[in-house]
């Protein structure tokens, strides 16, 4: 497979990810709640990566913390992201998980002996500018609320960026001992019986949710669990994380487009903040991808 072709994972799996964080979003209208969405959407990861134990090669060499690691790394990367989509917009959110391929920087010097290019700091001022423009609230009181959510959003939506940046890099380091498949299905098994823990935080049963959200929650949840697949089994088996998160991150744009012309599809009301809002957010994504792109140059 040339190199063209495995970088079509990780961009097929930056748009699944925007459709699936509006489904989401969608479902949380149903009053899911957080924990009961991350348990759904985590137990659907273990089931779209459970069928590749077999790709690759490898056995661990014994090193059966290594999948528990990154299982919890993706954890709570996965609840900081979806307390950033359910409680604010994802026009937001998703630019500012494009901060991870900076951070899959920074994290690769830390576990490697590589020095830190400029170019890699250059990156970073202009992911904060990026943040700025995508912190623009609306200027009148009766969107008070959403503006709000601006700060915690984007507070969670780094946090996420933190988590899964350590996760990408010790997937790329660890998976190939245990052979791609083997070490992905391992973790996000152990994701899954992981996210019992979460069971006694649930506002109510699982039962207890309305028939209407499950389409939105289980559709949602499996693209987010696809668009995983995608990403790191290209991650486990090319191990290239700076190029792979770099296309990946084109999710930034795609996110914003989406809310501006389709989001209306899933009752979001992004797309009503008025255009200079959301042209100054197309403006911090577009630096966003030019942050992630001098990375990748």
């Amino acid at each position: 497979m040339s190199i063209s072709v495995y970088l079509l994972l990780p961009l097929a799996s930056s748009r699944a990810y925007v459709i699936g964080a509006l489904l989401l979003k969608r479902s949380s209208g149903f009053g899911v709640g957080l924990w009961r969405t991350t348990f759904v959407a985590n137990v659907m990861h273990a089931v779209c990566l459970a069928p590749f134990w077999g790709l690759g090669t490898g056995k661990g060499g014994g090193m059966w913390w290594q999948p528990v690691v990154t299982s919890l790394l993706f954890m709570l990367g996965q609840v900081a992201t979806l307390r950033a989509i359910e409680k604010g917009d994802v026009s937001v959110a998703t630019p500012v998980l494009g901060t991870k391929i900076i951070l899959v920087a920074l994290v690769s010097a830390l576990l490697l002996p590589d020095p830190i290019p400029l170019k890699w700091w250059i990156a970073a001022g202009l992911s904060v500018s990026a943040i700025v423009l995508l912190n623009r609230q609306p200027t009148d009181h009766t969107n008070a609320p959403r503006a709000a959510s601006i700060g915690p959003t984007i507070t969670a939506a780094l946090a996420a960026a933190v988590s899964f940046a350590f996760f990408d890099v010790l997937v790329q380091k660890w998976a190939p001992l245990w052979g791609v498949g083997k070490f992905l299905a391992i973790n996000f098994i152990s994701l899954a019986v992981c996210s019992f823990a979460l069971v006694p935080a649930f506002s109510a049963p699982l039962k207890r949710i309305g028939r209407p959200a499950w389409p939105w929650l289980l559709t949602g949840s499996t693209l987010l669990g696809l668009q995983a697949a995608g990403l790191t089994i290209s991650l486990g088996a090319y191990g290239d994380a700076t190029a792979i998160n770099v296309v990946y991150s084109t999710r930034g744009l795609w996110s914003v487009l989406a809310v501006w012309w389709i989001g209306h599809w899933f009752k979001s009301d992004e797309q009503h903040l008025g255009g200079k809002v959301l042209r100054l957010r197309l403006w911090g994504a577009g630096l966003m991808l030019l942050a992630v792109g001098l990375v990748l140059v």
